[in-house]
Order: structure tokens, then C-alpha cells, then sequence
């Protein structure tokens, strides 16, 4: 931004904050040089005359840019996707990753939670972008998934070890790489060959040297998880967040809903025909996907009737195209279609995301002091959830990074 024109200046919105009950119209957002909302109220704030940029954004709808909390950007799926990844060097593993980020981001994910990847490139990835060499979302990363030997994500993303000591070392080795948070596979899962989705995969002891080592480092830990028993010894074990929960019970729920355990349901990957068909993955692995599908559908009502705090992620490329929209505003659908409320799907999406990652009020907001990370809809999601459908422009940190009808160019000169 130029010295000219130190403010962005949004008004004439239809706004959602990221946690209000309602969507306020004629709302005023400013935004200050350093890309932070500065204020957000209605539409009374007086433009500095010669140094802010104002745009008027005609009753247009302004929510939080969106948080996927399940994201691989190197994904590698069993057949050409994963070919690919593995026949890739390092450079090329970096551009491969850094071309889905910049998709991401135009797909109005601002922020992702990485929860495997290969070779530490995340971590490369997440430097390049914090100092804008590239455009891509905020990143948070687990750094590689922790498996045992042959277990789930062994032959793409993730790292083997074996007994307390050996998933001790491996906890301390994406810690010492710079990871956030902790990942761990402590069931079979869809994408393994010699493995079911109810098959344990580790040791009571192993779960809680991951557990116990994270903790002290002071990061949370997530699961790969398919069945109840396994996922019940480790929420008793003390694990912050259970991926997929594709076998969930009431009991489970209620007892995760308890423990203050988070759920991140992904609900596209036991019913994405289109896209593995699309990317050619073995058939054995498309069937065993749809089966779960239903059970994993029963899951997530559980965890809805249970009052478990929900968080969205697709493991779905979160830009990928899937039923007439991406795989992210797809997910969002499933779940208000499961029984969630459409507001509880939205928080579910932005500030629920940012406070599970330690970060509320910096993102998944539009609150003063949060980063200007912003998208433009015609419609109101609160009050029909495809309307996400209608996304043209998304801002990160107060710089447009897509403007489709040229609404946001007085900002694009700017920049």
C-alpha cells in the first residue's frame, strides 16, 4: 500500500463477524495499513479525505475468510496421485505444494491446518508464505502424521515408529521441525490397502508418549480415527481433536462432548465418487470409501445430538471442484444437511478453527486487532448455506487476492 492511501475502507456491507447470532447490513469495515481490521461498525466512520481507499460494496455480504482444519496439500492418494508425489524431488514436491496453496486461497480458505505431509516441505512452504514470496493460506502444520510400522499413511505422509520410546522421538522430531500441532493414525483408515477402517494401530503406551510429549511441549494432538473402542482409550488418554470418527456412538460422543474433545468429521470422503473416480484411485479403495459412508453419516449426527464442538476440514483438496461448488463449501453443506444450523456450520468454519489452533481474534473473524481475512458473497449464508456458492473476491490480511467483477480494483492499484 502506498503512502497515500494508509486505509481500506469498506462500506455498504451485510456483515457476519464469525460468532453473532445475526448478519448486520450497512456495516463499515476499516482496514488498516498493517492488512488488521482497525474497526467494524455501522456505516458512520468518516473516511480520511486523501488517505483512504473507500469501496463501496453495494449491500454485498462480508464474512471471515474460511478454516479448514484437515488439509493435505501434498495429498497422494493410492494410484497416479501418489505416482506422482513419490516420483517428485524436492523442488518439485515445494512448487507441487505451492500451486494447491494459491488455489486454496482463491477457493476463500485463508488459513489451513495441515495434518500430514511429507519431507518437512509444509514447513518451507509455510516460511515462503509468511514473507509473501508466494500466495497461499495461513498454514499451521503438523509436520508428517505419526503411524507404526505398515500403519495408516506409512507410504505417503506419514512417520513409523514403534513402542513409547520410538513414538516419543517421532513427537519430538516434528517438534523440533517447527510443527504446531501433533497428528497421530491410531486406527486403519480408507486409503490403506492392508488395513480396515476399525483396525487399532497403536498401543495404549504409544498413544500416551505422543500425548504426554506434545502436551509438555504445550501442542495439542489430533487423530486419524476410525472405530469407537480406539478413539474412547484415547480421548481417556487425553487427545484434543479426533479426525474422520467414522464408527462414533452416543456414548463416545458424550463422553468427548465431556472432555472438551473437538471433531473434525470430513464428511466428503466417504461419499466423493466424482472426485476418485476423477483422480483414478483403485477401486478397491473407492468401495471401501462409499461403505462407510453411511455409518460415517450416523456419526456426525451423533456428535451433533451430543453437542461435541465441531470443526470443519474436507481432507478433500479444499479447492477441488465436487458437485457443483469445492470440496470446502461442500463439506460446510454436508454438514448443516447432517442437522447442524447453518450458524453452527459457519462458527464451525472460521472462529472455531482459529480458537482450537490458540489464534481466536487474530483470524476467523472480523473483529478489531484480527487480520482483514475476508470473503464477498451475494447471499447470506446464515440464511441458506449454499450461498457460499456465490464467494467473488477474497482479501487476505487486507489485500485482495481475487476479485472476480473488478468490485475490490481500487485495492488490487494499491497493491
Amino acid at each position: 500500500m502506498n503512502a497515500t492511501a494508509s486505509r481500506t475502507v469498506l462500506t455498504g456491507a451485510r456483515l457476519w463477524d464469525g460468532t453473532s447470532p445475526a448478519t448486520l447490513t450497512g456495516q463499515t469495515i476499516v482496514i488498516g495499513a498493517d492488512g488488521r481490521i482497525e474497526s467494524v461498525g455501522p456505516d458512520a466512520t468518516a473516511p480520511a479525505p486523501g488517505e483512504d481507499t473507500v469501496v463501496d460494496l453495494g449491500g454485498a455480504v462480508v464474512i471471515p475468510g474460511l478454516v479448514n482444519m484437515h488439509v493435505h496439500l501434498g495429498l497422494g492418494l493410492p494410484g497416479p496421485m501418489q505416482d506422482a508425489l513419490h516420483g517428485a524431488d524436492d523442488a518439485q514436491l515445494v512448487l507441487l505444494m505451492a500451486g494447491n496453496a494459491r488455489q486454496v486461497l482463491h477457493a476463500g480458505v485463508t488459513t489451513v491446518r495441515l495434518v500430514g505431509e511429507t519431507r518437512y516441505a509444509d514447513m518451507s512452504l509455510r516460511t515462503a508464505i509468511n514473507h509473501r514470496a508466494v500466495d497461499g493460506p495461513r498454514i499451521f502444520t503438523a509436520g508428517h502424521a505419526l503411524c507404526c510400522t505398515g500403519g495408516h499413511g506409512h507410504d505417503s505422509d506419514g512417520m513409523e515408529a514403534d513402542g513409547a520410546d520410538g513414538f516419543t522421538r517421532a513427537t519430538r522430531a516434528q517438534l523440533r521441525a517447527g510443527a504446531d500441532l501433533i497428528k497421530v493414525c491410531i486406527s486403519g483408515g480408507i486409503a490403506g490397502e492392508h488395513e480396515s477402517i476399525d483396525t487399532p494401530q497403536l498401543t495404549d503406551e504409544e498413544m500416551a508418549a505422543v500425548l504426554r510429549t506434545a502436551h509438555d511441549w504445550g501442542r495439542k494432538v489430533t487423530a486419524h480415527a476410525g472405530p469407537a473402542p480406539v478413539i474412547t482409550r484415547a480421548v481417556e488418554l487425553g487427545l484434543d481433536c479426533v479426525e474422520h470418527g467414522y464408527e462414533l456412538t452416543p456414548e463416545l460422543c458424550a463422553l468427548m462432548a465431556e472432555r472438551g474433545v473437538s471433531y473434525v468429521p470430513t464428511i466428503t470422503v466417504s461419499r466423493c465418487e466424482e472426485f476418485f473416480r476423477a483422480n483414478q484411485v483403485p477401486q478397491w479403495m473407492m468401495e471401501r470409501a462409499l461403505a462407510a459412508g453411511p455409518r460415517h453419516w450416523e456419526s456426525l449426527q451423533h456428535a451433533i445430538a451430543a453437542g461435541v464442538e465441531i470443526i470443519m476440514g474436507s481432507d478433500m483438496p479444499p479447492q477441488a471442484a465436487f458437485e457443483g461448488t469445492t470440496a470446502t463449501v461442500r463439506e460446510i453443506e454436508f454438514m448443516v444437511e447432517a442437522g447442524m444450523s447453518p450458524h453452527a456450520a459457519m462458527v464451525a468454519s472460521t472462529s472455531a478453527g482459529a480458537a482450537w489452533l490458540g489464534q481466536a481474534g487474530q483470524f476467523g473473524g472480523l473483529v478489531p486487532g484480527a487480520w482483514a481475512d475476508l470473503l464477498v458473497l451475494d447471499d447470506d449464508p446464515l440464511t441458506d448455506i449454499s450461498a457460499l456458492r456465490s464467494m467473488h473476491a477474497v482479501v487476505q490480511s487486507g489485500r485482495p487476492v481475487r476479485d472476480d467483477r473488478g468490485m475490490l480494483h481500487p485495492l488490487t492499484r494499491r497493491v
